[in-house]
Formats: structure tokens, sequence, C-alpha cells
């Protein structure tokens, strides 16, 4: 007899869900996955919308192990914000890995892939931050930018932080709000210069079409997690040609990532090293106090597939969701 699909509502998963250091563990779980198993993870399916400002991303991957295999849908629609609207929302449909039949529907609006992102950001600055990082710049100001700084503060002891947003206005509010949430002093910027200047943690959270990242101080580690599209930009080229570089996937960070804009003539990318390999010991991370390191993150679907995974394992031990009978 053909099981029952679960449904998972996003308040369900908000609170089976939340950002914590069990996120944190299996998203970095998934890239040493990616570095050391077989890993079935095709490119990413992509419908660009430009006459609204829209795209709509198709991720997923097969972890061998894992029970399960998620196919993420991920709009961003940018202009949703004047109308009221959330700029991202979206779902994941969970097949079983053995048998193929779908097992669930997960109606998140997106907030697992806010989970896995932010999760990602902890796991590279854990990986290539300098240990006595203890401050933090973020450029931007929307959620993927309040839980990249949340994230942060599960691998760091940060004890201060600061914002740059286009909007001052928002970049105000993002200060209160995050001062209150994590109890450390978090201070709006006027620059992205004055931002960055002592940090040593950086978070880029954008959707910049050019550069807003020139230059940060020796041994700043940086996080690119806004250049997802090939038009995407926010990491100057000698910034990153400069650092030690780190790719999610190179695969797609040629693409879609920093590395696509970093001048780099062909072939030269070959050996730069992915998180997971880092992660497995066979490429080298951090290699001294005054490096700076840069993390170039597109969002893989192994990150969905782990994160939904968990999900549906909170989920049995909880008791939550709904089951519907096909």
């Amino acid at each position: 007899m053909r099981p029952p699909v679960k449904i998972l509502t996003e308040s369900d998963l908000r609170a089976l869900m939340p950002l914590d250091t069990g996120a944190v563990a299996c998203i970095r779980d998934a890239f040493l996955a990616l570095a050391t198993k077989p890993v079935a993870m095709p490119p990413i399916l992509r419908l660009d919308i430009p006459e609204h400002r829209g795209e709509v991303d198709v991720k997923t991957a097969y972890v061998p192990g894992l029970s399960h295999v998620a196919i993420k849908i991920s709009p961003g629609f940018f202009g949703n914000p004047a109308l009221g609207l959330p700029s991202t929302n979206g779902m994941m449909v969970v097949l079983s890995a053995r048998t193929g039949l779908v097992e669930a529907l997960l109606l998140d609006n997106g907030w697992l892939t806010d989970v896995r992102t932010a999760a990602a950001g902890a796991v590279a600055a854990d990986a290539l931050a300098r240990a006595d990082a203890a401050t933090a710049a973020i450029l931007g100001a929307g959620m993927q930018a309040r839980m990249q700084l949340q994230a942060l503060t599960l691998v760091r002891p940060l004890s201060r932080a600061t914002v740059w947003a286009r909007d001052p206005a928002r970049a105000r509010a993002f200060a209160q709000d995050m001062t209150a949430a994590l109890s450390i002093p978090v201070t709006a910027a006027a620059s992205v210069e004055d931002a960055v200047r002592d940090a040593g943690i950086v978070v880029t959270t954008t959707p910049a079409e050019s550069p807003i990242l020139h230059r940060v101080a020796p041994g700043t580690h940086v996080t690119a997690m806004g250049s997802d599209a090939p038009h995407k930009n926010e990491i100057a080229p000698d910034l990153i040609r400069a650092a030690h570089y780190v790719a999610d996937r190179l695969s797609q960070t040629r693409t879609l990532g920093e590395l696509r804009h970093a001048g780099l003539d062909g072939g030269l990318d070959g050996d730069l090293p992915e998180l997971g390999q880092i992660l497995a010991g066979s490429a080298p991370g951090r290699t001294s106090p005054d490096q700076i390191t840069l993390a170039d993150l597109t969002g893989t679907g192994i990150q969905d597939t782990a994160i939904a995974t968990l999900a549906l394992a909170r989920a049995a031990q909880a008791g939550a969701g709904h089951d519907f009978t096909l």
C-alpha cells in the first residue's frame, strides 16, 4: 500500500527547524559528503523573469547515506517588497531515496532555504575565519542578512557587529532589532568602508550587480552569498584574486558566483578548493593570521536534501505535520 504524504507547513517547519547548532552540523556534513562521497548533484535549473525582477531556481541532490532526496523550487522576486510581499518563497518535494515515492511536501515559503543558507555561512566562517574573530560586518539588511549574523554567533563569540545597507533606514532598523535579539551592540554604518574597517568577518547578502566590496583588512574572512546568478556581483575582482578563494561548488561559482567576475585566465581556477575539501582536510584552509579568505556561496542542492531530511526526522520525532493519502 502506498504510504501517505506528510505535509508540513511553514509554521510547522519554523518550530521544528530553527537556526541552531544542529542545522549548522547538518550542513557541515553535507559539504563534507560532497567532497568524500559519490554525490549526484545536477546543475541548477534556472528560470529568469526579468520584467518582474524575478527568478526561479530548482535544486536537488542525492547524497549516499541519506534516506531522502529533496527537489526544491525557489522563487526570488526582488520587486515584491514594494508590493508588501516577501522577496522569496518556495517549497520542497521530498522523495524516498530508496523507492522514489513522494513522501513529503514541505510548504516552507523559503524558510528552510533561509536556514540552510545561513548555516552554510556559519560553516564557511568556522572553517576559514580566524579563531579569535569577534567582530562582524553585514552588507545588506534583509532576512538573510539577519540570519547570517545570527549564524555567526553560533561559531564565533562575537562582541559587536556593524551593518550597511543602501537604505539607511533599513540598516538602522536592522541594528536596533539585532542588538536586542543577540545581546551584542550592532551599529549602522554610513558606508561599506566604515562597516568593514574593523571586522574580522564580512558577509555580503545583497542582489548587487556591480561590486560593493573592494577591500578589507589583512586577516579578514569574507563570505559572499548574494551572487547566485550570472549578472550578480558583490566582490571586486581585485579582492577575489587577492584572497584565498574557496567555492561551495566550483562548477557553480565559475558560472554563477563571484569567481565568474574574477578575470582569471582560462583554466587557472582549476586547483581552487571547495569548502567540503577543506572540511575533509584534502585542501588547505587559512594558512596565516594575515591571510584574507573568501568563501563564494552560490547555494547547492546537497544543502536542500540535507536540511529537508533533518526536518523530516525532527517531524517524525515530534509527531508534527498532517498525512495526506493520494
